[in-house]
């Protein structure tokens, strides 16, 4: 398994470096088909921020956490990713047995009224922009994908349709679909 490293307004000497890839290659005894992984060490506003990604055959891991200090924030996001790597891979195991009367309800009404925002009058700023390659998929699988990611939204390519759509996650605690027309 390939690791990469960035370092962003910080460095880490060789030895936790090691440590580092040593902990993230033991991420192969939980799911095998680890591609590759990536740890971003930051330090800002005097706290060392860790973000640990996996790429677990096409499927986007990720866990970010802060401590003053690099090695246990390090630990703290390895442990929250190999907790979503365990989940991904009972996931995996269990597809076969998902019974369709699992309850996932997605629905978009009251999505205008969210959408009324702030209207003062200032233009929003786009800061980052990412690219993200789309793969086929139902609904439940996008929105395990979301979990599992941590984001409020996930947008995938629509398996039955091809279309590409968006599972978000509601205030309410229930999901909801975005369809194109």
């Amino acid at each position: 398994m390939e690791v990469r490293f960035v370092m962003r307004g910080t460095e880490i000497d060789a030895g936790l470096k090691n440590y580092m890839e040593g902990k993230v290659s033991k991420l192969e005894k939980f799911f095998s088909r680890i591609l590759s992984s990536q740890v971003v060490v930051s330090f800002h506003k005097g706290k060392h921020y860790v973000e640990a990604t996996a790429n677990a055959n096409g499927v986007i891991l990720r866990a970010e956490e802060n401590a003053q200090d690099a090695r246990r924030a390090f630990d703290q996001a390895l442990k929250s990713l190999e907790r979503q790597i365990k989940r991904h891979n009972d996931y995996l195991k269990n597809k076969g047995q998902f019974h369709s009367e699992a309850d996932f309800s997605f629905s978009i009404e009251g999505v205008a009224d969210d959408a009324k925002g702030d209207t003062s009058g200032s233009d929003p700023v786009i800061s980052k922009v990412k690219r993200i390659s789309l793969h086929p998929m139902d609904a439940k699988e996008a929105a395990m994908q979301m979990e599992l990611v941590g984001h409020s939204f996930f947008m995938f390519r629509n398996g039955e349709t091809g279309d590409v759509n968006v599972v978000y996650k509601r205030k309410d605690g229930n999901y909801g679909l975005l369809e194109p027309d």
